[in-house]
Order: structure tokens, then C-alpha cells, then sequence
């Protein structure tokens, strides 16, 4: 259970024979916030000649929606399309605004560009893998905690938080695939005096080593 998605949200620009393209990408999690989306990029360059777009939700590409909105069918919409299927992204909505500049580019010329549109979007908004994993909670004690730090630490998993009382609890987030493994290491570790809590499976943004739940 992973896929890959844009890392944030961004705008490109470049010119094409007098036409002005502006690429956008976004990630979106339903079709109603593709609409929104849409919508809201629509309202911001309305006097744009077209606003071509394509999307996919789900982690499986359930959906899969675009529009040429007025350019010759086939030049925009699918295109884009393709450029977010290459890429291999789920729940992702590209938009393709064109300033019409006055001079005719042809089906070839619209398709490179509304190409060269989502793809310069995609890269300016970098790839981000989204992976299967667990929020997991220890409580030791603090005869136990150097130790647990940098076991952790050489393993690049990143320590969340480190709450004192009169106990230490400590958060990290693991990747599904590691979370036997790494909690077994854990009991070795403190001859069993921890108690590990798991939050319920979910998914998280991976950033390198690093596991996040928003970004």
C-alpha cells in the first residue's frame, strides 16, 4: 500500500510563440476537491482562453478525468493525462492555462506544449512517496533511553517526540515493514521492561528517511 504524489503545490510559466502557458499541480484526495481546485484556478486567471486539466484519485487511478476545455480534442486533456500516468502519481490534478498569443500552434504544437505545461508543474512540485506505516509509542525508563536513541538513530529513523514524567515515552513513526522488527530490537533491547503501543496502520509521506503525516 504506496504510491507517489506531488510534494506541494506550485506554479510554471513559459512562453510559446506569444502564448503564455501556466502549469499548476496539486495533490487532491476526491473529486470534489479536483473540482475545487479547478475551480479556484479558473477563478484566479479567468481571462485565460483555456484552462485544460486531468486528474486521478485513488490508489489504484479509480478515477481518471480531463478536459481539452475548447483546444482541439485530444491536444490537451489527454496529454496531461499521460504526463501524470508516466510519472506513475495518484491524486493529482494538473492544470494547463493558455493566453492565447495570436499565433496557431497546430494539434502538434499544442500537445508539446500542454506537455512541457504538466511536466514542468510536476518537477517544480517534486515527487513525494506516500507508504503504509504506524504511529509507534514506548515507554521506558531513563536508564533505557541513551541507548534507545541511538539504536534508532543508526537505524535513520527519526525520533518524534520524548515526553518525561516519571517515566520516558518516546514516538517514532515506522514504516509497516518495519515495525516487527524494529519493536522486537526494542524488547531485546530493555529485556522486555517497555511497553509498546501502535497506533492504527495509516499512510505517511516519505521524505528521504524521514516518515511525516503532513506536509
Amino acid at each position: 500500500m504506496s504510491y507517489k504524489t506531488v510534494g506541494k503545490t506550485v506554479e510554471t510559466e513559459f512562453i510559446e510563440k506569444k502564448s503564455v502557458f501556466i502549469g499548476l499541480a496539486s495533490r487532491v484526495f476526491s473529486e470534489e476537491e479536483a473540482k475545487e481546485f479547478i475551480g479556484a484556478v479558473k477563478a484566479k486567471y479567468k481571462d485565460a482562453r483555456h484552462h485544460v486539466y486531468a486528474y486521478t484519485i485513488g490508489e489504484e487511478m479509480n478515477i481518471q478525468r480531463y478536459s481539452d476545455d475548447g483546444e482541439p480534442q485530444g491536444t490537451g486533456g489527454i496529454p496531461i493525462l499521460e504526463v501524470i500516468k508516466k510519472n506513475e502519481l495518484r491524486n493529482v490534478c494538473v492544470v494547463v492555462i493558455r493566453y492565447f498569443g495570436g499565433i496557431l500552434l497546430g494539434a502538434g504544437g499544442l500537445t508539446r506544449a500542454y506537455v512541457k505545461g504538466a511536466s514542468e508543474a510536476i518537477s517544480g512540485a517534486g515527487i513525494i512517496e506516500r507508504v503504509a506505516g504506524f504511529q509507534m509509542d514506548m515507554i521506558i525508563d531513563y536508564d533505557h533511553l541513551g541507548k534507545i536513541q541511538h539504536h534508532l538513530k543508526e537505524k535513520n529513523i527519526e525520533i518524534i517526540t520524548v515526553d518525561y514524567t516519571d517515566k520516558v515515552k518516546v514516538t517514532i513513526y515506522l514504516e509497516s515493514h518495519q515495525a516487527e522488527k524494529i519493536s522486537g530490537e526494542i524488547m531485546n533491547m530493555t529485556s522486555g521492561n517497555v511497553i509498546i503501543g501502535m497506533e492504527q496502520e495509516e499512510l505517511f509521506y516519505k521524505d528521504g528517511d524521514r516518515l511525516l503525516k503532513v506536509i
